[in-house]
């Protein structure tokens, strides 16, 4: 592993730019009758918003906690809530939302 010196690292600092990060928790109907259905309404979106670059980066969560996903989304935060409060799952109650502003490196990507 690399060791980078500290002017290697103010220099890809600079390069860093601002994303929001959106952490998708489970509401009060998660679970409940029809849920999946909503579920999978939810993910259709999410496909939509990836395809227009909204949506960069979909990890949905598979544990016991109350996180559901962990979305990376090229939208300043108040687009990214606007988006968020039109999901189906968050307007149906299977899921709430928290976003919070976050920066990472252009080009920085999941391996395939």
């Amino acid at each position: 592993m690399k060791t980078f010196s500290d002017e290697e690292m103010q220099g890809l600092l600079t390069t860093s730019r601002g994303y929001s990060l959106v952490i998708l928790k489970k509401g009060p109907k998660h679970g409940s009758e029809g849920s999946d259905t909503i579920v999978w309404e939810h993910a259709r979106r999410n496909f939509a918003m990836r395809g227009a670059g909204k949506l960069v980066i979909v990890l949905p969560v598979r544990d016991e906690t109350d996180v559901c996903g962990v979305g990376i989304f090229d939208t300043d935060l108040d687009e990214t809530a606007s988006l968020m409060a039109e999901d189906p799952g968050v307007q149906a109650g299977v899921f709430t939302f928290v976003v919070h502003p976050a920066r990472s490196f252009p080009g920085d990507a999941l391996p395939s």
